[in-house]
């Protein structure tokens, strides 16, 4: 897991986690990239995250990516991303494709919905968060 101060250079990181592979014999990798799109006002999102949680969310990942012979790789940004550049990228190194495609839809989707990554915009350079864009983390909230 890889975090970076703004925008990621996509074609850095893909570039480096293939040669990083490239005696490993994996027969698939496979990137994901989320680009921050032009949306009503913003001029960029802004992410806070909860790097102790991540970073337990990601090894779990990695666990259960090793046990189909697979590692999961990702990096995401902090604090402001402008429009039109990369806040996420992830990517899943396999011996087989099909446990690369399956494992990568399901590593995105799972990022999505429990990742503890907080998201704002960024109108005329104010942070807003952006509550009605955003998924609440399973077991978030005050405890009984």
């Amino acid at each position: 897991m890889e975090l970076y101060q703004g925008p990621l250079d996509a074609k850095e990181i893909f570039g480096r986690w293939l040669d990083e592979q490239s005696g490993s014999n994996y027969g698939a990798y496979i990137p994901f990239i989320g680009i921050i799109r032009e949306e009503g006002s913003i001029e960029a999102l802004s992410f806070d995250i909860y790097e102790p949680i991540l970073q337990s969310w990601f090894d779990a990942w990695q666990e259960r990516a090793a046990r189909e012979g697979a590692i999961v790789k990702m990096a995401h940004a902090m604090g402001d991303v402008p429009i039109h550049t990369s806040s996420y990228v992830s990517a899943v190194f396999s011996p087989r494709r099909r446990v690369a495609l399956e494992l990568i839809d399901a590593f995105v989707e799972d990022f999505k919905a429990n990742a503890p990554i907080w998201k704002y915009d960024v109108i005329n350079g104010e942070r807003i968060y952006a509550a009605d864009r955003s998924t609440p983390m399973d077991g978030a909230g005050l405890l009984a």
